[in-house]
């Protein structure tokens, strides 16, 4: 089991972390900035100045260390982006694909690929249990705007196998993560999580934060900063 404050559930809810001017300017940065944005958002924001900020302010950094039980490092940024003219559906799935800084040869990694020139690789338990992942809330997160579902426990079953997750669902069920804006949601990569096509046009904004308790994850294994 994953020895962090969200090993029993998987998942917290950290309400009114950040202030709404803190939310503005974020959102603000990100708009002015020169990232490369798909229909569902924007990877690889770790090269934007206020992201950087952010990742390293004492108010995110202590959740992170709360759940890692040491310093944390922020290693990748990603801004999901939903709205009523850009909406999708996330299917049930782990987050199990990590950045790093060159390509080896281990037992547990596989699946290699290459993201705007950061190698990638689906890794073993054992590695992502030294991560979490910190939500940002830019908007209110609603049950009508599409929020996270999530499978509380579903973290200490191990990387699973895509035909195994819905049976695990329709067994277990799900929660939606309704969020306030400025609220953060702390999470292993390893709970089973989704999320639905947005009801309302009002956006829904998360800037989506990795931390691990360091960038080395065995010998000859460094996270790449994305």
């Amino acid at each position: 089991m994953i020895g962090y404050q969200t090993s029993i559930r998987g998942f917290r809810i950290v309400e009114t972390v950040l202030s709404e001017t803190d939310c503005d300017n974020l959102s603000s940065s990100l708009a002015n900035s020169n990232i490369i944005r798909s229909r569902a958002g924007a990877r690889h924001l770790m090269a934007v100045p206020e992201v950087i900020r952010i990742a390293n302010d004492n108010r995110l950094l202590e959740i992170a260390r709360q759940e890692l039980h040491g310093q944390p490092h922020p290693f990748r940024a990603t801004l999901f982006e939903k709205t009523g003219k850009a909406n999708w559906l996330v299917v049930w799935h782990q987050d199990t694909a990590l950045p790093l800084r060159e390509r080896f040869d281990a037992p547990g990694w596989g699946s290699w690929s290459v993201k705007a020139s950061v190698h990638y690789a689906h890794a073993p338990a054992s590695a992502l249990s030294r991560i979490v992942s910190l939500r940002i809330h830019l908007d209110a997160s609603t049950a009508d705007n599409g929020p996270l579902r999530v499978v509380p426990r579903s973290h200490v079953l191990g990387v699973l196998a895509d035909s195994d997750i819905a049976g695990i669902v329709k067994q277990h069920g799900f929660v939606e993560c309704l969020v306030p804006q400025g609220g953060i949601l702390a999470m292993s990569p390893l709970i089973i999580h989704s999320s639905s096509k947005s009801r309302s046009e009002a956006p829904r904004r998360v800037l989506h934060l990795e931390y691990a308790a360091s960038h080395s994850l065995g010998q000859g294994i460094e996270l790449a900063v994305a």
